[in-house]
């Protein structure tokens, strides 16, 4: 992390809060207008996909539902639902799109996303030891973990992740590694593991047998179309997460170093620790605009669609103040992406012999 002055991190922060007020300040009927709209186009993928499925049996006709749908639920987990429950849209005081009544349509339990990620994730962002979602303890991705034999099976646990996204993201706050560690029992974790379940449940329940069930002759497309529809989802949102939190410039931070920390200190550590990706109007809609990492982790509770706008004046204060802007092309953030969990898992000896030739 770049060494500053409490000068010069306050500095840093007057900067970054000037940009935050003047977008706070010019909230209004266009943002408002924005979401309604992205809610519109979610319900209609939805509508479309669920009633072309049942004529699945014409491929072209199964490949546009499955499509239609897969996207219909990346736009309500990463543009709406991931948006909405940080708080973005509060002031328009809508039930339907506030902080703390907005459930998403995934398998993680709202509560438990607002605890595990709202909170402890861009609270302790890339501190080894706090944020929880590096690696989610299941990947390591910096010495700040000993290596172990099982870390080089880690490229399967990231597969297996990535295709099962929502039910990991789900299961989080579960805590596996302080269980496994005897910190805390199975029977601390019940009250949540009733939470999940039930959360869970209807999401397996909705897609696995009620829709099938109610287009029972074509049962059996419509599970998979269904199937295909949420693998599509997984996939697209872990991908567009990791590259924003793991690439291969993307900085790790200790608990020390971060003991105390001014706004200014945290905006730094926000800056540090987030990488971008560029791409179109749609690639930044179905990320959620999480392809501006940065700018979300600076400011989480803004509309993420303001944050192309709010870029370039970030890049400003980053060039002012001598800080690294971690941006690139998709391609390039996902491959080092791939290189970092592949690296890592290696024995730290091998992994330092060969470090350069996988840069």
């Amino acid at each position: 992390m770049k060494k500053m002055t409490e000068v010069q991190l306050s500095e840093l922060e007057t900067d970054l809060n000037a940009i935050r007020d003047e977008v706070l300040a010019d909230l209004g009927e266009r943002d408002a207008n924005y979401i309604r709209r992205v809610v519109h186009l979610h319900r209609a993928l939805e509508v479309g996909g669920r009633v072309m499925m049942p004529f699945g049996f014409i491929p072209p006709v199964f490949v546009a539902a499955t499509v239609a749908l897969g996207l219909s639920k990346i736009i309500e987990n990463m543009e709406i639902g991931h948006n909405v429950m940080h708080g973005q849209y509060d002031w328009m005081n809508d039930p339907s799109l506030h902080s703390q009544t907005y459930e998403w349509d995934t398998a993680c339990d709202s509560d438990s996303w607002r605890l595990t990620h709202n909170y402890e994730h861009h609270t302790y962002t890339n501190i080894i030891g706090k944020d929880r979602d590096y690696g989610y303890a299941l990947l390591r991705l910096s010495d700040d973990e000993k290596w172990h034999p099982v870390h080089s099976l880690q490229f399967i646990n990231y597969i297996l992740l990535s295709t099962f996204f929502q039910w990991g993201v789900g299961l989080h706050e579960m805590e596996f590694e302080r269980i496994r560690r005897g910190e805390i029992s199975l029977k601390d974790k019940l009250p949540f593991l009733k939470g999940f379940l039930r959360k869970g449940g209807r999401q397996a329940f909705k897609d696995y047998v009620f829709f099938p069930l109610v287009t029972f002759p074509v049962a059996p497309i419509v599970l998979a179309g269904n199937v295909g529809a949420n693998l599509i989802r997984n996939l697209w949102s872990s991908t567009v997460i990791f590259c924003g939190h793991f690439t291969q410039d993307a900085e790790t931070f200790t608990e020390e170093e971060c003991e105390g920390e001014s706004k200014g200190h945290w905006y730094l550590r926000q800056l540090g620790g987030s990488s971008n990706f560029t791409g179109s109007r749609f690639v930044h809609l179905l990320s959620g605009h999480l392809s501006y990492q940065v700018e979300h982790h600076v400011f989480p509770d803004l509309p993420a669609h303001r944050y192309p706008e709010i870029s370039e004046k970030v890049q400003a204060v980053c060039k002012k103040h001598g800080i690294h802007y971690n941006t690139g092309s998709f391609a390039k953030q996902y491959g080092t992406v791939l290189k970092r969990i592949a690296s890592f898992s290696l024995p730290d000896r091998l992994r330092q012999r060969i470090a350069p030739k996988m840069a």
